[in-house]
């Protein structure tokens, strides 16, 4: 890194010389390189070894008797490979970071440095935009952040926000990532620190929501903690689904879109969905304006997906192709006529399935804490 930062400086200036603090840092770095490449040597050289590596199990207490006996390599060997894979990310050897993070995994008995060795291993899966390996890691991070339930409530809490955080370069990139984010940040315990701490990060998860066709159940429950947080945060993503679902403005949702798709050019994890975004919240746009009337003047529709009515027509021609609603088209009359649409009886069912799951839960909570007489 400091030799990247050596070419970024002589770029810049378009010069062969190099300030003498960065040939005193290159210095440094090379001699701590050197030393706990030398510390962590033994173990560095039985991971090498794929034969020896294969005599490890499952159970951490055989292969920490195995390697001091027939290797001589103890925790302080071990804790000099979790100092030297530290190091190696710090100088941007993200590949062999994550190597030595995944052994001392497997190895290591203290379970704070394996929490930390975890992490740095997202990190460099990350880095390296591996996203299948980095989405394994969210797993294994939560597993274990959710299982250790002896820990302070900050810390969990702090942890989880961090969690989510994070997981948003990975849900954003892997091709099962839209489903991935719904399913986390609605999880009860994220919710919660979502809406405790980290109420900033609704935008991504109604992003996700809109995008994503096959969630569609998911919105309600989205609306709902957006209503809910609408004094802490709100950005024109929330405001636009507020419009649309709480309030039937669909004159502000066309407002509101507009200034989405700004937003959304910007972001950094969103930029990819600005057409899908768009794509969808028109659909979501034309299902409810359906819902409310039964007969629709496409030059007025038109308007509200803001469109010109010849492409307005086409998309909705596509629409009641692709999507089999129930309506048709009256082009002399240049109107919509919509059929009656009920919700099928799947939906009903598993409404009803939801609210009675949360009245239980309620009433469990108010049994556990009432006083006993």
């Amino acid at each position: 890194m400091v030799d990247y930062a050596a070419e970024i400086y002589q770029g810049l200036y378009n010069t062969e010389d190099i300030p003498e603090e960065m040939n005193t840092r290159r210095k440094a770095v090379v001699g701590k390189l050197k030393t706990l490449q030398s510390q962590a040597e033994s173990i560095v050289s039985f991971l090498s070894d794929e034969p020896k590596v294969q005599q490890l199990r499952q159970d951490k207490a055989y292969n920490l008797q195995l390697l001091q006996e027939q290797y001589q390599i103890g925790p302080s060997q071990i804790d000099a490979l979790y100092n030297f894979a530290k190091f190696q990310f710090e100088c941007g050897n993200y590949s062999g970071a994550a190597e030595f993070l995944y052994h001392y995994r497997t190895l290591a008995t203290n379970s704070e440095r394996v929490l930390s060795a975890l992490w740095g291993k997202l990190a460099a899966e990350i880095l390296m935009q591996q996203w299948e390996t980095a989405l394994d890691d969210i797993q294994k991070l939560r597993d274990i952040i959710d299982g250790n339930t002896f820990a302070p409530i900050l810390q969990q809490l702090q942890q989880r926000v961090w969690l989510m955080h994070w997981s948003l370069f990975v849900f954003f990139e892997h091709e099962n990532g839209r489903n991935a984010i719904i399913d986390l940040f609605f999880q009860d315990r994220y919710l919660n620190a979502l809406q405790t701490t980290a109420q900033h990060l609704l935008r991504y998860l109604a992003a996700a929501v809109v995008v994503n066709k096959r969630r569609r159940n998911a919105m309600k429950d989205l609306i709902r903690v957006i209503e809910q947080e609408a004094y802490e945060y709100s950005d024109p993503i929330t405001q636009f689904l507020e419009c649309l679902f709480v309030r039937y403005d669909f004159e502000g949702a066309q407002v509101k879109l507009k200034e989405c798709e700004a937003v959304l050019e910007n972001d950094y994890f969103l930029a990819a969905l600005k057409d899908d975004f768009v794509e969808n919240a028109r659909l979501f746009i034309f299902e409810t304006y359906c819902r409310i009337h039964q007969c629709i003047d496409m030059r007025m529709l038109a308007g509200k997906l803001n469109m010109d009515e010849e492409a307005a027509e086409k998309w909705i021609v596509n629409l009641i192709r692709n999507a089999r609603l129930n309506a048709k088209i009256d082009s002399q009359a240049g109107t919509v006529v919509m059929g009656m649409q009920f919700p099928s009886a799947y939906e009903q069912v598993m409404d009803k399935a939801k609210a009675l799951s949360q009245r239980t839960f309620m009433l469990a909570n108010l049994v556990v804490g009432a006083p006993q007489t």
